[in-house]
């Protein structure tokens, strides 16, 4: 197997249902500290805003070190899907990437792998990124199935077409979204550890280079520590992206 280096982190903010037109203002705060080499260089930066505000943010952002992504996606480009948001639509608004099967998509909205994995063929399609999401909840991990659940989700999840250039898998343990918990550096490293060698028997030189992000609870206290951790090539960030600075002191594990 061709030797291949480390991949650029990636941090990226997902917003949730959270942010009116205002919050644009953190995007703005953030995307003008990117401009200095020394907080922005040795990372790519990423928000990932409500639908309503994608368009705005990637107008603003535009010609700028942060990019911009989606929350979800429809696995079709278009038809009667009321509610729905295509990933053609994503693009077209100035996202450079979408997040699919998220837990709480998963959980709320009965997102079982297949649909997962539809959808990040939908973003190949319309030529974005897919980051792919991957976790297990609170009673599979006391139960033992950590490593079972989690590579059972990448097989179903990811398209046979996925590279490191159109996929990112990020992996978020459900009981530690949100909570203030996290796994210790050891549990990270074991369940990053599986993830690689799942993506490398199935990719190989591919699943060398795809990143894998950590998410749940990352702050800027324990942010450091995290992406220390071998074969984290970056965080998916929750809360702690809705404001500039705190996002920042994320961003700041890599400077």
């Amino acid at each position: 197997m061709t030797k291949i280096s480390a991949p650029r982190p990636l941090v990226a903010g997902n917003w949730k249902m959270n942010g009116l037109a205002s919050l644009l203002a953190e995007a703005d705060k953030l995307k003008q500290r990117l401009a200095d080499p020394a907080v922005g260089g040795k990372c790519e930066v990423m928000l990932c805003p409500p639908a309503t505000l994608v368009g705005a943010m990637a107008k603003a952002a535009a010609g700028s070190a942060l990019m911009v992504g989606g929350q979800d996606c429809h696995a079709k480009a278009s038809g009667a899907h009321t509610g729905d948001i295509a990933a053609e639509m994503l693009r077209d608004a100035g996202a450079s990437a979408v997040i699919v099967g998220h837990s709480e998509r998963r959980a709320d909205h009965g997102e079982i792998d297949a649909i997962v994995r539809a959808k990040a063929e939908a973003a190949y399609r319309a030529g974005l990124m897919a980051i792919v999401c991957v976790g297990e909840t609170a009673d599979e991990r006391k139960a033992g199935k950590t490593l079972a659940v989690v590579t059972g989700q990448l097989a179903g999840s990811l398209p046979d077409a996925a590279t490191d250039a159109n996929t990112v898998v990020a992996y978020e343990p459900v009981w530690a979204i949100g909570t203030g918990l996290t796994p210790t550096v050891a549990d990270v490293a074991e369940v990053h550890a599986a993830v690689r060698a799942a993506l490398v028997k199935r990719y190989g030189d591919r699943g060398q280079g795809m990143r894998v992000l950590y998410g749940g609870s990352v702050k800027p206290s324990n942010a450091r520590e995290l992406m220390s951790v071998e074969n984290v090539n970056g965080a998916l960030v929750g809360g702690a992206s809705l404001k500039a600075e705190d996002f920042l002191g994320i961003i700041g594990a890599y400077a």
